[in-house]
């Protein structure tokens, strides 16, 4: 029993001197709590809309100016026709727009079917049922309830742009590209240098005339080439399987992945170079990688809910902007004069990390 107290009370001290266990074990529940009380948020606010009003009259700017003064939606711009309205989809502007048709106000009044059209942003299916059900419960609380019973009331009429069928593909691929790439990328190359240091070999890679980025490179090639072919097969699944085409450029998609790839590897090659053990590299790309990725990329939950701090840290993930550049390319079929901006945050990203890495790689050097 003395042997057993003795044992307990060394590892308990080991795990006190251990700063990063500490950090796993108090800072991890707390990131965890924070996170699913705010980011896990079905709640529509703040969503971009256009209101494209072919009446004018005064029943239609009554039912504007009731939609403006909710909270849930956030008018961005008043359009004039429908090819405005296809502009501001394909840049990303808004997620719906509300179509008043001509005589809206007359038909309503003379007992004839009137009809109010919501065109959603369908690459996100979730979010387009959740924003058309709430404007749906305003329009019909503006006319009154009365109206949904009759058979010349109120129809708003939903419309699924880029995703007519309703289909699940076009929402989780992209998504899932993302989160496989990134998986790979980081987890593969965050035990790569550290590997080296627990098995003793760093020594000859140090004594070596190699300079830090030959090393960085020799340790990442495999790693991406091994990347590459997971994105074709998701690729071909995708089209084959799944049945969802390429609207994009293919050139333009691949060679932003490539650049996607490559931050991926460069910051698991960084989470490499300043570790010490496999395991505490493992940890900290899995906890600092996939966890933020599926919470704050906007794949699994509208960043529009989350508090403005966490939308900043979102922006700080490579997954984000990924994310929406593959449902630009591959949904709605826009090409990089609309996806340029994530395009060169990716490339700031990239580079950033590749200095890190030989300036650190540089440090253990000498």
């Amino acid at each position: 029993m003395k042997q057993l107290i003795t044992f307990v009370k060394k590892e308990f001290w080991h795990v006190l001197r251990d700063k990063r266990t500490l950090l796993v074990l108090f800072g991890m529940p707390v990131v965890q709590v924070l996170l699913f009380g705010f980011a896990l948020s079905t709640e529509v606010k703040d969503t971009r809309i256009g209101i494209l009003d072919q009446e004018k009259s005064q029943s239609s700017i009554d039912l504007v100016a009731k939609i403006a003064a909710n909270q849930y939606f956030d008018i961005q711009q008043d359009l004039k026709s429908i090819n405005q309205a296809e502009d501001a989809f394909k840049g990303g502007k808004i997620k719906m727009i509300l179509v008043i048709p001509a005589q809206f106000t007359q038909n309503l009044t003379s007992g004839k079917k009137a009809q109010l059209q919501l065109i959603t942003d369908g690459t996100d299916i979730n979010m387009a049922n959740q924003i058309y059900n709430f404007m749906s419960n305003i329009i019909l609380d503006f006319y009154g309830q009365q109206t949904l019973q009759q058979s010349s009331g109120v129809q708003p009429e939903i419309r699924m742009l880029y995703n007519p069928q309703l289909k699940g593909a076009p929402n989780f691929v992209p998504g899932v590209m993302a989160l496989i790439l990134l998986i790979i990328c980081v987890l593969m190359t965050a035990i790569a240098i550290v590997r080296e240091k627990e098995t003793g070999t760093m020594e000859i890679l140090l004594v070596s005339p190699m300079k830090p980025y030959i090393i960085i490179l020799a340790k990442a090639i495999p790693y991406f080439i091994l990347s590459m072919i997971i994105l074709v097969s998701i690729l071909i699944l995708s089209v084959t399987v799944l049945d969802l085409p390429i609207k994009g450029s293919m050139p333009l998609l691949f060679g932003i992945s490539i650049i996607f790839i490559i931050t991926n590897l460069l910051f698991g090659i960084v989470i490499s170079i300043v570790t010490d053990s496999q395991q505490t590299a493992m940890l900290i790309a899995l906890v600092g990688t996939m966890l933020p990725t599926l919470m704050l990329s906007g794949f699994m939950f509208p960043v529009e809910n989350m508090p403005v701090p966490l939308q900043v840290v979102g922006n700080a993930i490579p997954a984000k902007w990924y994310y929406e550049i593959v449902k630009n390319i591959m949904i709605k079929g826009t090409g990089l004069e609309v996806v340029w901006k994530h395009v060169l945050v990716l490339i700031g990203m990239m580079l950033v990390l590749f200095a890190i890495a030989v300036k650190r790689f540089k440090i253990r050097l000498e």
